[in-house]
């Protein structure tokens, strides 16, 4: 009985319950589609990574079906992503070398830990520290992280040696290496290139005018990379263009992967926890933000809080696989939605896919090109790189202009780490920045109504002896003080001033340190023989006033709109 209402609990079970034909074959089709498209992707991260071919594979078989059992979306497909791999790697090369035993083990290690801070972070609730990432710096960061990924892998485009982990040194290496360039492995990477750029706009056109669908189209469009993988593992097998110099993936293992709890020491927790933590928030983070765009669409939500349970399992089932890192992929998720996906078991037969690929397909990959694989990589990061938003956010807010060039600057100039820093501290900075300094407005009546709006913005009706302010935001420690700085500076401005009344409508929430700053505000106004008076306060801050004793100590009064107050202070300064 247990066993089955935890069962009933999971999010699995609720998509279990009415499976049929129809579904049964809708999830196939995609799961179909999803699988062309991840074998060259997954392939494509590992290296990306810095860790064999195969890798990729087993971070797309277990964390699949993991997902799929816990994680709230019907239609997120997980798995290798590009900025978790450049984070990955990022994180592995400055403990371990790369190509060495120890950096494979690092890998999983750090899967794990991503994983066990996902569970605890759902364990405690804690999906909404999302709302703590602003989109502006969070699409800086991908923005810019899409940038050096792209940038790091030109090298294999044209065959030449090249590392850094920021865009001055990626650059200055491959600026170094150019007389380097191998011809035929540059041939084969633009080459690629060129078509799959061409096949993102160009092949369903095409295709559209010889009678197929928009949508059936479109999705054969994204099996673009399969076609560049088939045909040049074609020409360099033919041609053995890999003796000419053409890096190939080589021999990728066939089997599944090996189950085995990876190891793990006190040394290496205290190495890789940062990164770990790092890459929990902004896999969550780029996972929820994809989740929620696709429920959207079908007019469901997500559970947030169950997709850290979701993405946690994924990635410690991506550990005990032999995996890397991994969360939901925004090209595969939409490929998936598009593909007519209804249900996650579409990632359950992506993922028997891959694990058939693993078995059976590895061979023919020994001719794979890396710079196949590059190109692939290259084509879908770019379109995660959002330069829209650098204009958007110059005409619309100057904070937040600062807040992505900073974030964008900082991730390409000093690397991935530091862009990740600049993010969650803009971001913590932006939300402190703006919440300390409250929109608080001066309002009047709007003549023939019970209205009262901004006297900068509607012609009102004010009163010289009433100071009247409407505070637009609950008041705490950070931006009480802002609100008695601003009614000192109006009544130092107008000796005329008898009264204030705070129109409280917007104010939910009242903090102690607030409270206090209230009482102090109180009475130096009473010394001074002014009146401060409240309108419009909520049940749950009244509640906090009357415990605090400050509806006894207040020296004026407590009015139930905004419109008896002006009438009744109106009616008493006149007379």
């Amino acid at each position: 009985m247990l066993l089955k209402n935890l069962f009933l609990r999971l999010p699995a079970a609720a998509w279990l319950r009415d499976y049929n034909t129809s579904t049964f074959k809708a999830d196939m089709v995609a799961g179909v589609v999803v699988t062309m498209m991840l074998i060259p992707q997954s392939l494509a991260y590992a290296l990306l990574a810095g860790l064999p071919a195969e890798t990729g594979l087993y971070a797309s078989i277990f964390p699949l079906i993991a997902y799929a059992v816990f994680g709230s979306s019907r239609a997120l497909s997980v798995g290798p992503v590009a900025v978790v791999s450049l984070m990955t790697m990022v994180a592995l090369s400055k403990i371990v070398e790369q190509g060495s035993v120890d950096y494979i083990s690092a890998a999983t290690a750090l899967a794990l830990l991503t994983g066990g801070f996902l569970l605890l972070m759902g364990t405690f609730r804690l999906g909404f520290i999302a709302n703590f990432l602003s989109h502006t710096v969070v699409s800086g960061f991908i923005t810019a992280s899409g940038i050096l990924i792209a940038l790091s892998q030109l090298r294999h485009i044209v065959g030449i040696s090249a590392h850094g982990d920021t865009a001055p040194e990626i650059l200055r290496t491959l600026a170094a290496n150019m007389t380097t360039i191998n011809g035929t492995t540059a041939a084969i990477g633009l080459l690629v290139l060129v078509f799959l750029f061409w096949a993102r706009s160009g092949v369903a056109p095409l295709l559209t005018q010889r009678g197929l669908t928009q949508n059936n189209a479109a999705l054969i469009a994204k099996a673009a990379p399969v076609i560049g993988v088939v045909t040049t593992i074609f020409c360099v097998w033919y041609w053995r263009l890999d003796l000419q110099g053409v890096a190939i993936v080589g021999t990728i293992p066939t089997g599944l992967p090996r189950i085995a709890m990876p190891q793990i020491s006190f040394a290496l927790i205290e190495q890789l926890w940062l990164p770990a933590l790092s890459i929990a928030i902004i896999g969550y983070v780029e996972s929820v933000s994809v989740g929620k765009t696709l429920a959207a669409k079908k007019r469901t939500n997500i559970d947030t809080n169950q997709e850290l349970f979701g993405l946690g399992a994924a990635n410690v089932a991506s550990a005990i696989s032999g995996g890397f890192p991994v969360t939901g992929g925004l090209s595969r998720s939409v490929v998936n939605y598009d593909a007519g996906a209804v249900t996650q078991a579409a990632s359950i037969y992506a993922a028997i896919g891959i694990a058939f690929a693993s078995l059976y397909l590895t061979p023919a990959l020994y001719f794979l090109p890396k710079a196949t694989l590059a190109a692939t990589i290259i084509v879908a990061v770019l379109s995660i790189v959002d330069l829209a938003i650098v204009r958007k956010t110059w005409t619309f807010s100057a904070s937040d202009f600062r807040a992505l060039m900073i974030t964008i600057l900082g991730t390409l100039l000093f690397g991935v780490e530091a862009g990740v820093l600049c993010g969650v501290l803009l971001s913590i900075g932006l939300y402190l920045y703006r919440t300390s300094i409250p929109h608080i407005a001066e309002v009047g009546l709007v003549e023939g109504t019970q209205h009262f709006r901004n006297i900068q913005r509607y012609r009102v009706t004010t009163n010289v002896h009433v100071l009247n302010l409407r505070v637009d935001e609950s008041l705490f420690f950070a931006n009480a003080s802002f609100l008695e700085t601003l009614i000192y500076n109006r009544i130092y401005a107008n000796d005329k001033i008898a009264h204030v009344v705070l129109m409280c409508s917007a104010i939910n929430e009242i903090d102690y340190s607030a409270l206090e700053v209230l009482e102090m505000i109180n009475e130096r106004l009473r010394d001074q023989g002014i009146c401060l008076h409240l309108s419009e306060v909520k049940g749950p801050v009244m509640d906090t006033l009357r415990y605090s004793g400050l509806t006894e100590m207040l020296s004026g009064n407590i009015y139930l709109t905004q419109f008896d107050a002006f009438q009744q202070l109106n009616q008493l300064t006149q007379d």
